[in-house]
């Protein structure tokens, strides 16, 4: 009987990691689900207590998790901070660093300890929750949209020098789920429709079950992609830059271009 795969999930007590971590039980994963607080998640399922931007916590809990379970197939990069929703120059400024350094350096530090394990065991998938908001400025949302830019960075760059090593990584935009975050959210005040969980979960699945490597280092978003045409497109192959964080010239003058 073959051993069940394990999969690592940060920020797992609440809102998505949550979701992702019990869906991927349900799947037949083991896994092991991080937070800050050490609370059980809504099933009542236990997580382990980690400061994600807490680089020694970190390098424990992955040691633990190895020990426990001799590998980590699945990284989950969930963990995340949202600001208050201000322009730059009233931003409080311990507030906004503390969203890039949850936001860019909890999976940095998560990276860097996992990704070995996997190379030594011969691959493995790393999935960045993302987000649209990666692509694009904000007036009131500087702090967030910054560090899902750069989080776009890391996705890429372990997607480069990890595929010699069967490393992939993705960025996996959740679209609009209903949680606690986006309920604190003014943007979001109003809103009725949200993304399916199962949209979410059926997506971060097929990531982990390697059916769609084609789009290692780049976006998939849950409630507008289409799983079937994500598969196509991934064993297709895409173009470069496409899924990607490019800057867009204004034409072939254009000596950016």
């Amino acid at each position: 009987m073959s051993m069940p795969r394990v999969a690592l999930v940060t920020g797992a007590s609440r809102g998505i990691g949550a979701i992702l971590a019990d869906a991927l039980r349900d799947a037949g994963w083991q896994v092991v689900g991080l937070s800050r607080s050490g609370d059980d998640d809504p099933s009542g399922v236990p997580t382990t207590a980690c400061d994600v931007t807490d680089e020694a916590a970190v390098q424990s809990v992955v040691e633990a998790a190895i020990a426990e379970h001799g590998r980590i197939d699945l990284l989950v990069n969930n963990a995340g901070l949202v600001e208050p929703e201000l322009p730059l120059w009233e931003a409080d400024p311990e507030r906004w660093w503390q969203v890039l350094e949850t936001n860019v350096r909890g999976p940095f530090l998560v990276t860097r300890a996992v990704v070995p394990h996997m190379i030594a065991a011969g691959g493995g998938r790393v999935i960045n929750l993302n987000s649209g908001s990666g692509t694009r400025e904000s007036d009131v949302l500087t702090a967030y949209h910054a560090s899902k830019s750069a989080l776009a960075r890391l996705t890429g760059g372990v997607a480069l020098a990890g595929a010699e090593h069967g490393i992939l990584a993705f960025d996996l935009a959740p679209g609009v789920i209903e949680t606690d975050m986006t309920h604190s959210m003014q943007m979001h005040r109003n809103r009725t429709e949200w993304t399916s969980p199962t949209d979410l979960t059926a997506l971060a699945l097929a990531i982990a079950d390697g059916e769609l490597d084609g789009f290692s280092g780049r976006m998939v978003r849950a409630g507008a992609d289409d799983l079937d045409v994500l598969r196509q497109k991934s064993a297709q192959g895409l173009g470069e830059g496409e899924r990607m964080l490019r800057l867009r010239p204004w034409g072939e003058d254009d000596p950016l271009a």
